[in-house]
C-alpha cells in the first residue's frame, strides 16, 4: 500500500517552518481527535495518520531523513507509534491542551501551568565606575517571599497532613463540558493547589510562604555596563508547594564619575593645559583607571585636540579586549592675575605675539580677520 506524503497529510509544504507544522498538526488534531468523534473508526485512523506525520516532521533529524529517503526509513516507527495514540491523547485533558495551544498560537498567549511559578525579583545595584572596571563581590539584602520555615511550604500545622482535593483529584484544575469542547478551569475548591488544608500552619496560615529579608553576596564581573542585568537562578520569590522558585535579576546602575565619561568600552576625559605648554609643548601626568601615565603634548597644540591612549579603557565582557582612553585638550585662560602677571602678558602680547605686526604667530586670528574684512567689503556692494 502506497503511503501518503507526510507533508500532504498535514497540509504543509516542504519549506514550511517548524511553527507552521506545529500549528497545522494542532488544528487537524482537534478536528479528528477520537474524543470528538467517538466510535468513528475513519476519524480514528485519520488521527493516527496525522499524529505519525507530525512525530516525523517535528523532529529535525527524522524530518531530514524523511526528506532524503522517504517512508522506508520509518516503517518500524510507524507501526509502533500508530498503535500507541490512546495513551497520549485519549483523555479529555489532552484534547483541552491541544485546543488551548492552538488558540495560544493564534492570539500570542501561552498555556498556563496548573502549578504556579514564583515571580522574579529585580534589584537595582549602584556601582562606581572603578567597581564596574575591576569587578567586585557585593553583599545585598532584599525582601523576598520564602518557603515557610515552620511547615516547609506544606501549609499544614506540624504533624498534620494535607488531603488531596476531592473535586480535581489533585490535578489543580477541572474540565467543563461545553458541546464537544472540554474547557479547562482552575479548581474552585483548592484554588489550583491540588490539596485541602484542614489544619493550617500558625505562621503562614496555610499559604506555605512567609516574607523575609534575604542576604546574599553577588559577584559582579569586570566590564559591566550601565543597564546590564545579572541573573541569579532560584533567588526570587517562592512559588508555593511543588512549584519552582523565581529568579533574581541584578540591574547595574553606574554612578557618574567626576573625571571620566564612558562610551561602550572607551573612556573620555578633558585635560586642561596652560597656553605656554600649548605653544611650546611638554609632558603632563594624567590619570587612568589603572594608574598614572605621562602624556606628551606637542608644541602648538590647540584646544579640542584629541589624544588616544590605547588599552586604557574598559575590558569588554564578551571579547576580553580593552577599550581606549580619549583625552581632549582645552587651553585654559588664566584668571585672578596680579599686576606683575598682567604686565608680563601685555609685554608678551605686544612684543612677541604682535597682534598687528607678527600675524604669522596667530594664523587662525589672521585667517579670521581676513574673512571679516572680506565680509564687510562685500556687504557694501548691496
Amino acid at each position: 500500500m502506497v503511503k501518503k506524503d507526510y507533508y500532504d497529510i498535514l497540509g504543509v509544504s516542504k519549506t514550511s517552518s517548524d511553527q507552521d507544522i506545529k500549528r497545522a498538526y494542532r488544528r487537524l488534531a482537534i478536528k479528528y481527535h477520537p474524543d470528538r468523534n467517538k466510535g468513528d473508526k475513519q476519524y480514528e485512523e485519520k488521527f493516527k495518520e496525522i499524529k505519525n506525520a507530525y512525530e516525523i516532521l517535528s523532529n529535525k533529524e527524522k524530518r531530514s531523513m524523511y526528506d532524503q529517503h522517504g517512508h522506508s526509513v520509518f516503517e518500524d516507527d510507524y507501526s509502533s507509534s500508530s498503535s500507541s495514540y490512546t495513551t497520549e491523547f485519549s483523555s479529555s485533558s489532552d484534547f483541552g491542551d491541544i485546543f488551548g495551544e492552538v488558540f495560544g498560537d493564534i492570539f500570542g498567549s501561552k498555556k498556563k501551568s496548573s502549578k504556579a511559578e514564583g515571580s522574579d525579583l529585580l534589584y537595582k545595584m549602584e556601582l562606581s565606575l572603578e567597581e564596574s572596571v575591576i569587578g567586585i563581590v557585593k553583599k545585598i539584602s532584599f525582601n523576598v517571599i520564602q518557603k515557610c520555615s515552620v511547615c516547609y511550604g506544606s501549609g499544614s500545622r506540624i504533624g498534620k497532613n494535607r488531603s488531596i482535593c476531592s473535586v480535581c483529584k489533585g490535578k489543580g484544575n477541572i474540565y467543563i463540558q461545553q458541546g464537544f469542547f472540554n474547557i479547562q478551569q482552575t479548581c474552585p475548591t483548592c484554588k489550583g493547589s491540588c490539596y485541602i488544608i484542614s489544619d493550617p500552619c500558625y505562621i503562614c496560615r496555610g499559604s506555605g510562604v512567609e516574607r523575609n529579608i534575604r542576604k546574599i553576596s553577588v559577584r559582579v564581573p569586570t566590564g559591566v555596563s550601565n543597564g546590564d542585568r545579572i541573573r541569579i537562578v532560584g533567588k526570587g520569590n517562592y512559588g508555593g508547594y511543588g512549584a519552582s522558585t523565581g529568579d533574581l535579576y541584578i540591574e547595574i546602575n553606574i554612578k557618574k564619575h567626576n573625571i571620566f565619561t564612558r562610551d561602550k568600552n572607551n573612556l573620555f576625559c578633558e585635560i586642561p593645559i596652560n597656553f605656554s605648554m600649548a605653544a611650546l609643548g611638554g609632558v603632563i601626568e594624567i590619570p587612568t583607571l589603572y594608574g598614572r601615565v605621562n602624556l606628551t603634548i606637542p608644541k602648538e597644540t590647540q584646544t579640542g585636540k584629541l589624544f588616544r591612549i590605547k588599552n586604557k579603557g574598559l575590558k569588554s565582557v564578551k571579547s576580553n579586549n580593552y577599550g581606549d582612553l580619549l583625552c581632549k585638550i582645552f587651553v585654559e585662560t588664566p584668571v585672578n592675575l596680579n599686576r606683575y602677571q598682567k604686565k608680563l602678558l601685555r609685554d608678551l602680547g605686544f612684543s612677541l605675539l604682535g597682534y598687528n605686526s607678527n600675524e604669522r604667530n596667530n594664523l587662525k586670528s589672521k585667517n579670521f580677520f581676513n574673512k571679516v574684512k572680506e565680509f564687510f567689503k562685500n556687504l557694501t556692494k548691496y
